[in-house]
């Protein structure tokens, strides 16, 4: 059977149900058992101004702690993953990942140089900092890459200069102070400890413009694939189209990074998935793949937190047993 090159509604129904389930399993989850039932109470007293089954500690562990650590994931997610789907159709390279332009490496290195030069600033500054960074590094990849010359290759190797030369500078400054190595460790493996709501509405404006314009410029990829000339042909400009989507893109990319630090391998796995199960068009795979971003995120939060209760691992690590896997799936079925 054919697989189709339009979003349907069954589509987004199978999604949005799974999103709905998992999001309702990753707020029941956790070190207190607050019990569905009551959870629901609470939820239904919140709506109506009844009273509440919880307790005032335990309805503050499921609206201050749980909730916004659960759309924190979904949102950093869905980012990641559909921004992963539009720099594949960019590149036209099924292993191309958000983070191809520096944004990780330009958020790394400005992290590192905060928590080194300036420890007094405290964790409070680190997701500014890393937003920064993650914007320079594509900048820096996005002026070099243009001087050298017009062409999605070109870029793509200015980007791979951009980072190792980065990342040598995050090496030299981790060096000054071996003491700050943990903190920016830790940081690099990614995380999702909130502590409460603000993180979420700092990042949800720049994600929110960001991802509407991914999805509105999903049918355009779909002509990219074409071929620049066919595409020029049919009165789409490649080039304008590739600036809109690639700066959206690095746009969710640096946002996510400034709340999470550096989780790969969602913009690699989740995409593919969504391409396996309901075809190569990207009017299809960049909505779901957003979708499908937050399921897969917060389902590996959920392994992050309970896998080895009552410690906690990096969710870098959780999507890396899965991604790098699913990587080398992708690698070898790759034609030679």
């Amino acid at each position: 059977m054919a697989k189709p090159t339009r979003l349907a509604g069954w589509h987004l129904l199978v999604v949005l149900v799974l999103l709905v389930a998992v999001v309702v399993g990753a707020v029941l989850l956790g070190a207190i058992d607050l019990g569905w039932q009551r959870v629901l109470g609470e939820v239904w007293a919140q709506l109506t101004g009844g009273v509440s089954p919880l307790s005032v500690q335990e309805s503050a562990i499921l609206w201050q702690l749980r909730m916004p650590r659960v759309v924190l994931a979904g949102l950093v997610g869905a980012a990641l993953a559909c921004s992963g789907a539009t720099f594949q159709g960019v590149f036209r390279n099924p292993l191309a990942d958000p983070y191809l332009l520096g944004a990780a490496a330009g958020a790394g290195m400005v992290v590192t140089i905060v928590v080194v030069l300036a420890p007094g600033a405290g964790p409070a500054y680190l997701p500014a900092a890393a937003f920064v960074g993650a914007l320079g590094g594509v900048a820096l990849t996005w002026g070099l890459g243009r001087s050298a010359g017009a062409g999605t290759a070109t870029l793509l190797l200015a980007g791979v200069a951009v980072a190792s030369f980065l990342t040598a500078v995050q090496t030299f400054v981790q060096q000054l102070n071996t003491l700050t190595l943990q903190q920016v460790y830790g940081w690099i493996l990614g995380g999702l400890s909130t502590g409460g709501w603000s993180q979420v509405l700092t990042v949800l404006p720049y994600l929110a413009v960001a991802l509407v314009v991914l999805c509105t410029c999903s049918g355009l990829l779909d002509v990219l694939t074409l071929g620049d000339e066919e595409a020029a042909s049919l009165g789409v400009r490649p080039g304008m189209v590739r600036l809109v989507v690639l700066g959206a893109a690095s746009l969710a990319t640096a946002a996510a990074v400034s709340v999470s630090g550096l989780i790969g391998f969602v913009g690699i796995v989740v995409p593919h998935v969504i391409r396996l199960l309901f075809g190569a068009s990207y009017r299809v795979v960049v909505p779901l793949s957003l979708a499908g971003g937050a399921i897969f995120l917060i389902l590996a939060d959920i392994v992050a937190r309970t896998a080895l209760a009552p410690a906690e691992l990096p969710i870098g690590v959780v999507t890396a047993f899965t991604g790098a896997p699913f990587f080398v799936l992708v690698l070898r079925r790759r034609p030679a």
